[in-house]
């Protein structure tokens, strides 16, 4: 592709007439909540006998959530027949939810009707997986890509002919097909005729069903380009549906794995080809081929899944992937684990996750089948989990403990304060007791005190009384004595 192709923006189109009623959205700022899928299911009827009476249903998405922001490419991977393509139908409302919710920029799109969702059709696009059968063989390309600024009322600037030409060339074709028919084009050439129908309106959300399953390698990265410069001009926000890891992880900046329609991890890119979390994706990952000769006498380090992908029709109790897991025990048989945040920026839902401490370590007795599935790792692959989930363990018990010692030493900080301040309280209490016991007492002595005083000064006058009077009485005896003396 050349710079002056890559260089080229799809401007904003004028506005037609619109349909009485017709609301557009705006625009969500980047960063924030585009889309939010909240326990998503999709459940296919199977119905038999003369009165077509429902016998069972194939649970195609069975409760899935994720959230997509304004400007990220959210990549969505998994085997074939695990719900990755009914999943986009459904968060483009082509097909109709059995159960859940779909939030489009905060407004819950799950059952609008068809007048009411096609204002949102500007905002939400698709590019569908086989370049066959989505396009019409009667209709000329031009009139194809030009589909919707009909249907939506829009009148481009300079005319739809003029735009559809100028589209065209964006994706990498020649102008000069505008009236040709679609089984003149080959399968590469379709695909970018259905990438430029998809962005003739320029819509917020555009959800990649295997956009690039049908091209050579050559015309792959032409077209993986092709979506990157058109995101980081245009704004765009993508869900891409992929089998190839390694075009999900040129293009994705988070990526959720499927299985048997349910979400088994939701992890940002790095993290998930650096450390994978679920057996499932360990798996996956052991898949892709490493381009590297020094490796070529290397054993390989493949894991291979023992059995089949089980029936959507009645899939397995307790964890969906149980009954090809190498680490599967009786809990996984019995209890469905949850999507949870166990690093962050990476969900999974496995009680016995890789590269993580284990989530119910009380569980350790292998179900048969996981015992007939570990014989198909090599050796070397489950010495170096075992390795790894110890580690972490002793890791996490390690932090826990750090994280322990500094939450007693504080308290008893905080105690000591406590006590200190208690102290400083009951002293204070304790001198202003014994001040004020103190001046009663001293009041009480001088109340004593003087009392004692004054009968002491009682006393005394009547003692000096008492011995004046004994000395007037001895005086006349002695008086007396004198006179017979004489």
């Amino acid at each position: 592709m050349s710079d002056d192709e890559k260089a080229v923006t799809i401007p904003a189109q004028a506005d037609g007439p619109k349909a009485e009623g017709a609301t557009l959205t705006k625009g969500a700022a980047p960063g924030e909540v585009l889309l939010k899928v909240t326990g998503l299911q999709k459940h296919f009827p199977i119905k038999k006998g003369l009165l077509q009476r429902q016998v069972g249903a194939v649970h195609a998405v069975d409760g899935i959530d994720f959230e997509v922001r304004s400007g990220e490419t959210l990549g969505v991977v998994g085997e074939s027949g695990c719900g990755k393509s009914t999943m986009g139908r459904l968060i483009t409302r082509l097909l109709e939810p059995t159960g859940g919710k779909v939030e489009f920029q905060g407004k819950d799109i799950t059952h609008l009707g068809v007048n009411g969702m096609r204002p949102l059709r500007r905002d939400v696009q698709m590019i569908f997986q086989d370049p066959y059968s989505s396009l019409n063989p009667r209709h000329t390309i031009g009139t194809i890509v030009g589909a919707p600024f009909k249907l939506q009322g829009v009148e481009p600037e300079g005319g739809i002919k003029k735009e559809v030409q100028r589209l065209l060339s964006v994706v990498g074709l020649n102008p000069e097909h505008y009236n040709r028919y679609p089984h003149e084009f080959s399968g590469g050439q379709r695909q970018r005729i259905g990438i430029a129908r998809a962005l003739a309106l320029n819509p917020k959300l555009v959800v990649a069903d295997e956009p690039v399953s049908a091209l050579d390698v050559s015309i792959q990265a032409q077209v993986v380009n092709l979506l990157d410069d058109l995101q980081q001009e245009l704004g765009l926000t993508y869900v891409i549906i992929a089998h190839d890891l390694s075009v999900v992880r040129h293009v994705s900046d988070r990526i959720a794995v499927m299985y048997l329609g349910k979400i088994v991890e939701l992890a940002d890119r790095d993290l998930l080809y650096k450390s994978p979390m679920h057996p499932y994706t360990k798996a996956l990952m052991s898949a892709v081929p490493i381009p590297d000769p020094r490796r070529k006498n290397a054993k390989s380090e493949r894991i291979l899944l023992k059995g089949d992908v089980p029936s959507p029709i009645s899939p397995p109790s307790g964890c969906r992937f149980h009954t090809r897991c190498w680490k599967a025990t009786q809990i996984c048989k019995t209890t469905e684990p949850v999507l949870v945040e166990l690093r962050t920026g990476q969900q999974v839902a496995c009680h016995h996750p890789e590269n993580f401490e284990d989530q119910a370590p009380q569980d350790t007795v292998l179900l048969t089948a996981a015992k007939e599935a570990a014989e198909l790792v090599a050796d070397e692959v489950l010495a170096e989990s075992a390795e790894t989930s110890a580690a972490l363990a002793a890791e996490a018990a390690s932090e826990s403990v750090a994280a322990a010692e500094p939450t007693e030493v504080e308290a008893a900080e905080v105690v000591e304060p406590a006590e200190v301040a208690k102290a400083e309280v009951v002293a204070p209490a304790e001198v202003q007791a014994a001040e004020v016991v103190e001046p009663a007492e001293v009041a009480k002595a001088e109340v004593v005190a003087p009392a004692e005083v004054q009968a002491a000064e009682v006393v005394e006058p009547a003692e000096v009384a008492k011995a004046e009077s004994a000395e007037v009485a001895d005086v006349p005896e002695t008086e007396g004595q004198e006179s017979t003396d004489k």
